[in-house]
């Protein structure tokens, strides 16, 4: 197959114009009619995965965070920015993006997949798109039943494989509607308790946001951990539409911010 052909399939499903105005979807770096014999899925495109990709064979990555997202005003061995993609182009890899057309997507959109991963019923979105109807930022679902909001924002952990959760003081005792916005989500704090959310789950949130939490529970779980179901759902789509092609989820995902977790009692 051809680098555009898998642009086209993947683009059937989140299209570049579902993307925001600030974005950098699509394809960044290599030629549309290249060839394509496998495809790696990653969820941010770094030196290991650009090698990782030659190391398999693979012609093209498709990550979830587009690898150039600011103007660069030079391409030279000066950041790990830059080393990757001049590794990319050296080795003939292209780097395709699909990145906030993927989080508007519905269904199949990281914020959806998210919700369904905590037993949550999707009944609207927190910033809907005047692209499509169906599309936008940010989901608000419904719990089955309340549940204590402790037992909430373990069950938060437990699912993103996380041992460390930021939140706001817990002024309410069980849990019902939650919104959730994969990412950075600090700007939709206001649409979250606008939608009655009584937990919003997100990432990369300030300091005053917690601060001036009243009655909704903020949760920041983490950039990566809201965001490295990309790769699964990136994988999906692929695997779906040419099943007979060779697609390979990244092995080499790194979480670029630690944690030193410690008993200071």
């Amino acid at each position: 197959m051809k680098v555009r052909e898998i642009a086209e399939l993947l683009e059937q499903q989140v299209p570049l114009f579902w993307q925001e105005s600030y974005d950098n979807a699509g394809l960044a770096v290599g030629h549309p009619e290249a060839e394509v014999d496998m495809v790696l899925v990653a969820l941010d495109v770094t030196e290991e995965v650009v090698e990782e990709a030659l190391r398999v064979g693979a012609q093209m990555i498709v990550s979830h965070h587009p690898i150039i997202f600011s103007p660069l005003r030079r391409l030279a061995d000066g950041s790990p920015q830059q080393r990757a993609i001049l590794r990319a182009i050296e080795g003939g890899v292209a780097l395709y993006a699909a990145h906030t057309n993927l989080d508007s997507a519905p269904e199949v959109g990281i914020s959806h997949f998210l919700a369904s991963q905590l037993g949550l019923k999707v009944e609207g979105l927190l910033e809907p798109s005047s692209s499509d109807e169906g599309v936008g930022i940010g989901v608000v679902g419904r719990l089955s039943e309340p549940v204590a909001a402790e037992e909430f924002l373990a069950t938060i952990g437990r699912t993103l494989g996380v041992r460390a959760l930021r939140h706001s003081p817990v002024r309410i005792d069980r849990v019902e509607r939650v919104a959730i916005c994969s990412g950075s989500g600090g700007g939709l704090i206001e649409r979250a308790e606008a939608a009655g959310a009584d937990l919003y789950l997100t990432a990369d949130l300030k300091y005053h946001s917690f601060v001036d939490a009243d009655r909704m529970i903020l949760v920041d779980a983490g950039h990566f951990e809201t965001e490295i179901c990309a790769i699964d759902i990136l994988f999906d789509i692929l695997s779906k539409k040419i099943s007979n092609f060779a697609v390979r989820k990244s092995q080499t995902a790194q979480n670029p911010v630690r944690y030193l977790i410690l008993d200071n009692k």
